[in-house]
C-alpha cells in the first residue's frame, strides 16, 4: 500500500489533478453506479479544476473501473480510460497487482500533467491514502 500511495504522491506532484484509489472486496451493485456513488462520496467532484480520477477495484469480484471528472474527461481520448482498465486487468492476470496499480497511476498522472500541469499554488485537495470498504 505504501508503494501505491508514493506513486499517487509522485504523480500528483506533476499535476493539479487528483488520483484516488478505492478498494473493496465485492461490488454488489451495478459497477458504474457504485463508482459514481463513490466519486461523489469521496469528494472527487469537488476539486477546483474538476480533474480528479477514481481508480476502483473490487478485489474478489475482479471488477475494475476508472472514471474522471468532467475537466479531464473532455480532454482525453474517448478510449483512454478503457486502455487504462485493460492495462490494469492484464497486470492482475499476471499476478502483478501492486505494479499494475502503480503503472496505471503513473500513466493517469502523465495524462493529467499534459492537461493540468502543476502550479506553484496547487494544494493536495484529496488525500493520497487508499480508501477501502470491507464488504
Amino acid at each position: 500500500m505504501i508503494l501505491i500511495m508514493e506513486a499517487i504522491h509522485e504523480a500528483e506532484d506533476m499535476t493539479s489533478g487528483e488520483i484516488k484509489i478505492h478498494l473493496e472486496n465485492h461490488c454488489i451493485v451495478d459497477l458504474m453506479d457504485r463508482v459514481k456513488t463513490l466519486f461523489y462520496s469521496l469528494g472527487l467532484i469537488a476539486t477546483e479544476h474538476r480533474n480528479a480520477v477514481l481508480i476502483y477495484i473490487a478485489i474478489i469480484d475482479k471488477k475494475v473501473a476508472i472514471i474522471g471528472d468532467e475537466g479531464i474527461n473532455r480532454l482525453v481520448d474517448n478510449d483512454f480510460w478503457n486502455k487504462e482498465i485493460i492495462r490494469l486487468t492484464n497486470s492482475f492476470k499476471q499476478s502483478e497487482f501492486t505494479n499494475g496499480i502503480i503503472e496505471t497511476v503513473r500513466s493517469v498522472g502523465q495524462k493529467l500533467k499534459a492537461f493540468f500541469p502543476h502550479q506553484t499554488d496547487d494544494i493536495n485537495e484529496i488525500s493520497d491514502t487508499i480508501s477501502f470498504y470491507d464488504n
